[in-house]
């Protein structure tokens, strides 16, 4: 999901200060962003914001119910989707402390029969998504099985004898299975369902009684009712049996429940300053690499400020929350419909909040010669190429095969993509110019070079209904779906969070973009049925099954 994932932030505001005129300005800003993305009669969303752990902000938008017309309220219970992984893996680490399991223990030592294919997997492995393990939901039957509720052992039989994506440790892939065994092994060591151990030794300690596990039978006070877009509008979101999503992703609560587990992690209620560092640290490789996921949080920054954060996705929620650990900033956001992530929308707020908003207007006026010095081709990780250009006294950059982005001046040697995370830096090293590109916490360092762009593809003719075939939801990743549409002879794929972007095709069933170096191919069954899409991009290829 990272690897997708693409940022926008808008706004900029003075330092939040404790002055009544400031906090006003704050909040008009916050009512603004809000406002234009969750609107009356649309799936709606829950929002907090906390410094210190006093409330600064605290609204909903939208509807908690479109067919009987219910606002939404800020006291309307969610389901989270995967920040469930957060209480998780908390729970195992509670466990460490009381010395019942260790993070470097085989999980042959609580599941003697798993089959590990002759490999060691270890609990910190299921913990950061490197065991390698087949995650359930990336299965072709996943579908299919939505509607069974299963006991923790008969869903761990639907994966376990599955071939290993690689081998432990070697790479990072988000990945459901490891935390439906960190569930199991919960309830092995603890002598509880994971439930119950939830309930007993987190939500009832910490006063969140607004939170459960979740439940598609149960009558649970305030529950925001779960919607998933169609072509024109919304519908009702599929229905899933919550016995899935289990210790990865089962859990409902409210944005008041969701502060109190956040300033319990922030007091270090529920464990120790050393165990929370441990589930906030970033971790690596067997090859020395980060992988940006600690135990469920993943580490990361805004504009120099080091936060956590995790997301969720589950059939008819999108949630998101920030959590920035030396400031005691949090924001979460928590919404009623899948496909519409609320990611890009809690960075601006968190950014607002922290006072480190993205520029989106220059910040000094740089003459032609200090934005000429830095015109030129450089070369990235991987062979990627992007020009500097300059036109009408603004620099641009364009990656070999995209569009041109605007540069705005933050410095003289320092720039933000406009409308975006993106930043680079300038630099002279031995003689030869650099840039190092930085999307928050991942930096790629590029050097200048004489290198020319390839020659640009050219799109060949499809008629439109050639074109309908491939329409339809494609999910990457649990957060992360595609949908692909339709207008007349023009086709459109538009990622969770992200604009609509014409595609083009390079021949049946290949497609390319323009304003990204990527490529899309839908792949067919044996009748010609179109049943999934493999996106490649920036060296990866991620297959997504068709889903609607």
């Amino acid at each position: 999901m990272p690897a997708f994932r693409k940022y926008f932030i808008s706004g900029i505001i003075l330092f939040f200060s404790v002055f009544s005129a400031c906090a006003q300005s704050l909040e008009t800003q916050f009512d603004k962003l809000l406002s234009a993305e969750y609107k009356p009669g649309e799936p709606g969303a829950a929002v907090l914001i906390a410094k210190n752990g006093k409330v600064i902000y605290r609204k909903a938008f939208g509807n908690a119910d479109l067919e009987l017309n219910v606002p939404m309220k800020a006291e309307n219970v969610f389901e989270l989707g995967s920040i469930t992984k957060q209480f998780t893996a908390v729970s195992v680490l509670m466990l460490m402390e009381q010395g019942k399991l260790q993070l470097d223990n085989s999980i042959t030592r609580f599941i003697p029969d798993y089959p590990t294919q002759g490999k060691k997997i270890t609990v910190h492995q299921l913990l950061n998504h490197t065991s390698g393990i087949k995650s359930y939901t990336d299965m072709d039957n996943f579908k299919k099985l939505a509607r069974t509720d299963m006991s923790p052992t008969e869903l761990i039989d639907v994966f376990k004898n599955e071939p290993m994506d690689f081998d432990p440790g070697e790479k990072w892939k988000y990945n459901n299975s490891g935390y439906i065994l960190l569930g199991y092994i919960i309830e092995k060591v603890s002598g509880q369902s994971y439930a119950s151990f939830i309930e007993n030794n987190i939500f009832k300690k910490l006063g969140m009684t607004h939170s459960y596990y979740g439940s598609q039978s149960a009558l649970i006070p305030n529950r925001a009712k779960g919607y998933q877009p169609k072509e024109k509008g919304f519908e009702n979101a599929d229905y899933l049996s919550m016995t899935l999503p289990y210790a990865a992703g089962s859990l409902m609560s409210t944005v008041d429940d969701m502060l109190l587990w956040s300033q319990a992690i922030h007091n270090n209620t529920l464990i120790s300053s050393k165990s929370k560092e441990k589930a906030f640290t970033n971790y690596k490789l067997n090859n020395g690499d980060a992988d940006y996921y600690g135990y469920g949080w993943q580490p990361n920054e805004i504009n120099g400020i080091a936060t956590v954060e995790h997301g969720g996705g589950i059939f008819g929620y999108t949630t998101m929350g920030i959590y920035a650990p030396a400031e005691n900033l949090y924001a979460i956001v928590l919404t009623n419909t899948s496909g519409k992530s609320p990611t890009d929308i809690t960075i601006k707020l968190a950014a607002l909040a922290l006072g480190k908003p993205y520029a989106t207007k220059p910040l000094l006026q740089l003459t032609r010669e200090q934005l000429q010095q830095w015109v030129g081709t450089y070369e990235f990780v991987n062979g990627v190429l992007r020009t500097i250009s300059l036109e009408n006294d603004t620099l641009y950059s364009q990656r070999e095969g995209s569009t041109k982005l605007k540069l705005i001046p933050t410095g003289t040697a320092s720039f933000n993509f406009e409308g975006t995370t993106t930043q680079y830096e300038f630099a002279v090293e031995n003689g030869k110019r650099t840039a190092l590109m930085k999307d928050r916490i991942q930096k790629f360092k590029g050097s200048e070079t004489d290198k020319k762009f390839a020659p640009e593809k050219k799109p060949v003719d499809m008629d439109a209904s050639a074109l309908q075939q491939y329409t339809g939801q494609y999910q990457l990743a649990p957060q992360f779906i595609i949908e692909i549409t339709t207008e007349g002879n023009q086709i459109f794929a538009q990622a969770t969070g992200q604009p609509k972007f014409e595609i083009f095709a390079e021949k049946p069933d290949t497609f390319f973009l323009k304003v990204v170096q990527a490529s899309i191919d839908f792949n067919k069954d044996p009748a010609g049925n179109v049943i999934s899409l493999t996106l490649h991009q920036g060296g990866r290829d991620t297959e997504g099954k068709k889903i609607k």
